[in-house]
């Protein structure tokens, strides 16, 4: 399985705590830091002013009489990028934001964002077409392409934050719009010409070979005009797929494929 898309997510950004679990997560690292044997004096002072500005400084007691009101908001380092210097850039503190207000920071989670991060999530069936002929064709002989519709049909994932009242959420489908077919050799004729084979209305991409239809030409395939010889053509195949949804309109699309080995020999005349 593959993602598809190709947006990265960024390297940190800011996310909502209740009042709770803000409590409970600087409450937490407190204790640890001061409990834990051989800890640097240092480290004990820093932790304590952090807790002092939340518990009894600048805030009282966590806003826990404003428990209905907001939430926190705290930086958030992505954990596939906590070597990247850019996961240090979202150095502001916890701050506090009352319901409704806007956080004031561009790297705040909002439905874009988790849009685009559920299209970064989703992974995609493996691209392998379907031949006929399926173990080797022969020179001049069409050859019929197709994919299995119902493992290529629309892929969706959601992210969401649900914190204390407030819901963030967006669900991302990528599509799959078009199969493209690269013969691995100038000496082939692709069909359509293109070699772009659209994908139908009802989800399927080509059409499966029917016995006695060996001469027509086939909607999605390849015919090829030389023998491949001792070594076979490497047919690339590849899936071009679409993202739409969440709050972000239309995402970046996401082109896949693999390739395949095709034997090509010569139709073999019997002389009299």
């Amino acid at each position: 399985m593959q993602p598809v898309g190709d947006w990265t997510p960024p390297a940190c950004w800011y996310e909502p705590r209740s009042v709770a679990e803000f409590s409970k997560y600087v409450e937490t690292m407190y204790d640890e830091t001061i409990n834990a044997p051989g800890q640097a004096n240092y480290a004990k002072t820093a932790v304590g002013q952090f807790r002092d500005t939340y518990k009894d400084g600048e805030y009282k007691d966590y806003n826990k009489d404003k428990v209905d009101e907001g939430n926190w908001w705290v930086a958030v380092q992505n954990p596939d990028r906590l070597d990247d210097p850019a996961s240090m850039k979202c150095g502001e503190l916890p701050f506090w934001v009352a319901n409704g207000d806007d956080p004031g920071v561009p790297q705040a989670v909002t439905p874009q964002v988790l849009a685009e991060a559920a299209y970064n999530a989703i992974r995609l069936p493996d691209t392998k077409v379907a031949l006929a002929p399926e173990n080797a064709t022969k020179v001049n002989l069409p050859t019929w392409a197709w994919l299995d519709k119902t493992a290529f049909k629309d892929v969706s994932v959601t992210a969401s934050l649900d914190v204390a009242g407030l819901n963030i959420s967006a669900t991302t489908t990528a599509r799959p719009v078009a199969l493209t077919l690269e013969p691995g050799t100038a000496d082939a004729e692709t069909h359509p010409a293109s070699g772009e084979c659209r994908i139908d209305d009802d989800g399927s991409i080509g059409e499966p070979y029917a016995k006695g239809r060996a001469t027509e030409t086939p909607p999605c395939g390849i015919t090829y005009l030389r023998a491949s010889g001792q070594a076979p053509y490497e047919l690339k195949a590849t899936v071009t797929w679409t993202g739409s949804g969440g709050a972000g309109g239309d995402l970046p699309d996401g082109v896949f494929g693999t390739t395949q080995d095709v034997t090509v020999q010569e139709i073999q005349s019997v002389n009299r």
